[in-house]
């Protein structure tokens, strides 16, 4: 019933699987003895975070905050929101962060900052998808997934108005769906 929506897939089910397991076996191998948080950033970073948790070989503790900077539209509104901040104490410790999507760079930099400014040893970042040309500030993951170009996507957790999250792949809407919507 979604599949009737998305215009292109572009990032299929297979592909991911094949990009979580290959950022899985990188990510091990540089942590593999520190014992980091692996920080997700709810609601997108749930289906890559969860398959990337499978795939690491390491001793780590998972925790999650909830922050937005797109709150239900189609773009980046330049305000960063903290809606449930993490409840892990991070002074000393390694954190890496999961994340959907780096876009605009806004919401993934103020919480690092964040981070750095609660005493982390180190904060790095993997995200599935790195969209460079919607960047606004200078910021760059240490893992990437793949880089796309700047269209808006949905699917593997990412949505539009809380919808397509559900899906296994990552594809763009049709436009009909978000100009009869507006």
């Amino acid at each position: 019933m979604l599949d009737r929506d998305i215009e292109n897939v572009m990032i299929s089910e297979n592909e991911i699987a094949e990009i979580v397991k290959k950022l899985g076996k990188d990510i091990s191998e540089e942590y593999n003895d520190k014992f980091p948080i692996i920080l997700g950033l709810l609601k997108g970073c749930v289906p890559f975070m969860a398959d990337l948790l499978k795939q690491l070989d390491i001793h780590l503790e998972i925790a999650f905050m909830n922050v937005s900077s797109y709150h239900g539209g189609m773009e980046s509104t330049g305000e960063v929101k903290i809606d449930m901040d993490l409840g892990a104490p991070v002074k000393d410790r390694h954190v890496l962060i999961a994340e959907d999507i780096v876009d605009s760079g806004r919401t993934i930099q103020s919480v690092v900052e964040l981070l750095k400014y609660r005493g982390a040893k180190t904060v790095k970042v993997v995200t599935l998808m790195d969209k460079p040309d919607g960047r606004v500030i200078d910021f760059v993951p240490e893992y990437i997934g793949k880089t796309i170009p700047k269209a808006f996507v949905v699917g593997y957790g990412l949505d539009y108005q809380e919808k397509y999250r559900n899906l296994p792949y990552v594809g763009t809407l049709k436009p009909k769906i978000y100009m009869t919507e507006e």
